[in-house]
């Protein structure tokens, strides 16, 4: 079993040669748009996977793939060649959704940042529906000793720091 680290390295090297076979070995003009954005090898070094965009629509995408298909055969030889290995990895080519999905990631930003200022534009000129301070507010007396409501404190029941500590349960 190999480490990580070695299957990563192997796996950029991969990407390199597979994309170097693409530009100047293999001669299929179905491939003349291709990109390989990464590839990734299994820990036992036995299987390789290799990802790629391709800039056009879903035909030049099957196309690409019937050709990547068809050229499995020579990339393989010339990753075997060129990384030393004792076993070439079996290559597997899969389309890569990344660029898909980060412009449909986009697109909802942007649909978010649309609603996001209309209720902007709605809120600037809303005025509250009921009172502008719907708070109630009683008047602060400053001299509260006048008041026949005010007590001295005599009517309160005796309260020992015991009973506070021990709080309404009794603990």
């Amino acid at each position: 079993m190999a480490d990580t680290a070695r299957a990563r390295r192997l796996a950029k090297r991969i990407a390199q040669i597979v994309a170097s076979g693409l530009e100047h070995e293999v001669k299929d003009p179905r491939l003349a748009m291709v990109t390989i954005t990464d590839a990734r090898v299994t820990p036992d070094l036995r299987d390789a996977t290799v990802y790629y965009t391709v800039f056009g629509d879903d035909a030049d995408y099957a196309s690409t793939a019937a050709a990547l298909n068809s050229a499995t055969g020579v990339l393989r030889s010339r990753v075997g060649d060129q990384t030393g290995v004792r076993f070439t990895p079996t290559l597997t080519f899969v389309a890569d959704t990344v660029p898909d999905q980060a412009r449909r990631m986009e697109e909802l930003l942007a649909k978010a940042k649309e609603a996001d200022d209309e209720v902007a534009r709605l809120a600037s000129g809303a005025v509250p529906a009921g009172d502008a301070d719907p708070y109630r507010t009683s008047p602060v007396d400053d001299d509260t000793d006048d008041d026949e409501d005010a007590t001295d404190g005599a009517d309160d029941e005796d309260v020992s720091d015991a009973d506070v500590r021990r709080g309404p349960q009794g603990g």
